[in-house]
């Protein structure tokens, strides 16, 4: 029985998996992911070994907490392995969590709303097939909590908090 479901599901040509991945590295790197989820990143010193690991910098956002860069590999630990491939897709394009929780904030997943389907599954596909590299990044921590790492104050435009 296994052999025929081989023979009747073929495995994706691998010069076609390796053109998504290739899209999606591509995808990623135009878009700027390693800025905030490259450790080493913000001090001009990216730290390619642990390349999408998260970043040890924290963003403030007035009211709402600091919030670093995830961990964007597929380490099961303190990455995206235990997400499924839409799960990530939904994270990228939706900005919700798995458990139904939103993104924060810092996070510009309307820029990737509009990605053709294709477009997202091929940066999934790049992400899942990065190396696992273990890495937790600090917090989140709420507005009266204390951070424990470097942070940049993120300040909302004046028009967001002119009083009308």
């Amino acid at each position: 029985m296994a052999a025929v479901l081989a023979i009747a599901l073929p495995p994706r040509p691998v010069a076609a998996q390796d053109a998504q991945i290739a899209r999606g590295k591509y995808l990623a790197g135009f878009s700027g992911c390693n800025d905030c989820h490259t450790p080493g990143y913000f001090f001009g010193k990216p730290d390619m070994q642990r390349f999408l690991s998260g970043s040890e910098v924290g963003f403030e956002i007035p009211g709402l907490g600091v919030f670093h860069g995830p961990n964007l590999t597929p380490d099961k630990e303190t990455g995206l392995g235990k997400w499924s491939a839409e799960q990530i897709r939904v994270a990228l394009t939706e900005g919700k969590r798995p458990d139904g929780r939103v993104l924060a904030p810092i996070m510009p997943w309307h820029a990737f709303a509009s990605l053709t389907r294709e477009d997202a599954d091929a940066i999934v596909a790049y992400l899942r097939s990065l190396p696992a590299i273990q890495n937790k990044v600090p917090g989140p921590f709420g507005p009266s909590e204390a951070p424990t790492s470097f942070v940049m104050k993120v300040v909302p435009p004046a028009a967001a908090t002119a009083k009308k």
